[in-house]
C-alpha cells in the first residue's frame, strides 16, 4: 500500500493534476499558519481557506484518478506520488514566509484561480464543470480577503508597505509559469475540458492591477524566466514540504482516521 504510484501521461490527466497539485500544495503553506496566525480571527479565516482549497483540490485529484489509464483515487495522488510527479506551480511551494508574504501569495494565487474556475464552469467534463461551479463562488471569498490585506499592509505603516513590497518582488519572478501554455494546455482547449493558462493573465493583470493601485503598490518589473514544476522540476523546498505532507501515509499505509 505504501509503493509509490506514478500518473500516467493522458493529457486531461495531467491538466487536472496541475490545478489540483496547485490547490493542494497551496493549501499544505497556508494551514502551516494554524497556531501562529497573528490574531484569532485571521486563523480562522486562512483554516477556512485552506479547507476551501483542499476540497477543491480533493474533487479535482479523484476526477483526475478516475480518467488515469490505471485508476487511482485521491489518497494515492495526494500522498504516494513521488516529487517529480507533483505538477504545481514553483509559486504554490515556496515557505509560508511572513504574513505579508502569505497574503500576497494568496491574491496572486485567487486571481489566477478565479478566471480558471469560471471558465471551468463551462467544461466539456460535466463533473468538472460541477466543481467550478461551487470553487469559484469560494475563490471570490479568498480574492476578496487577499486583497483587504494587501491594501491594509501596503497602504499601512512604513514596515507593513515594505514587508508587501519585499513580498511581491520576491513571488513576482514565479508569476510567468501561471500562464505558460504549452501542449497540455492546448489539448484541454482542444476539447474543452479547460481553458489554456495564457488565456487568464488579462484577467488576472486586470484584477492585480486594481488592488496594488488601491494598496499604493508599484507593480514589480516582470522577468522572463519561467519555472517548470507543472514538468514535475521543483525547488528545494518541495522535498521538505512533502516529507510532512506524506510522513502519516508512508509510516501507516492505508490508514484512515
Amino acid at each position: 500500500m505504501n509503493a509509490s504510484v506514478q500518473p500516467g501521461q493522458r493529457a486531461d490527466v495531467q491538466y487536472l493534476l496541475r490545478i489540483g497539485d496547485a490547490c493542494l500544495v497551496l493549501s499544505h503553506r497556508i494551514s502551516e499558519w494554524i497556531g501562529h496566525a497573528p490574531i484569532l480571527e485571521e486563523e480562522l479565516a486562512l483554516g477556512n481557506i485552506a479547507l476551501d482549497l483542499l476540497g477543491q483540490s480533493r474533487a479535482l485529484l479523484t476526477r483526475a484518478g478516475q480518467l488515469n489509464e490505471q485508476p487511482l483515487d485521491e489518497d494515492q495522488l495526494a500522498y504516494l506520488r513521488e516529487e517529480r510527479h507533483y505538477l504545481n506551480p514553483v509559486m504554490m511551494e515556496l515557505p509560508r514566509g511572513d504574513f505579508a508574504f502569505t497574503q500576497a501569495r494568496n491574491l496572486i494565487a485567487a486571481c489566477w484561480l478565479m478566471p480558471m474556475w469560471t471558465r471551468l464552469q463551462a467544461s466539456s467534463d460535466a463533473e468538472v464543470a460541477a466543481i467550478a461551479a461551487k470553487a469559484v463562488k469560494e475563490v471570490r471569498y479568498h480574492q476578496q480577503h487577499a486583497a483587504e490585506w494587501v491594501v491594509r499592509l501596503g497602504d499601512g505603516t512604513e514596515e507593513s508597505a515594505q514587508r508587501m513590497k519585499a513580498a511581491l518582488a520576491q513571488l513576482w519572478p514565479y508569476v510567468n509559469e501561471l500562464f505558460a501554455s504549452d501542449e497540455i494546455d492546448a489539448a484541454a482547449e482542444t476539447s474543452g475540458l479547460g481553458p489554456a493558462w495564457s488565456s487568464l493573465k488579462p484577467d488576472w493583470d486586470a484584477a492585480m492591477d486594481e488592488v496594488l493601485a488601491e494598496a499604493q503598490l508599484a507593480r514589480p518589473k516582470d522577468t522572463p524566466h519561467v519555472y517548470t514544476g507543472v514538468r514535475g522540476v521543483h525547488s528545494e523546498h518541495m522535498g521538505h514540504m512533502l516529507a510532512t505532507m506524506q510522513s502519516l501515509q508512508r509510516s501507516y499505509p492505508g490508514g484512515v482516521w
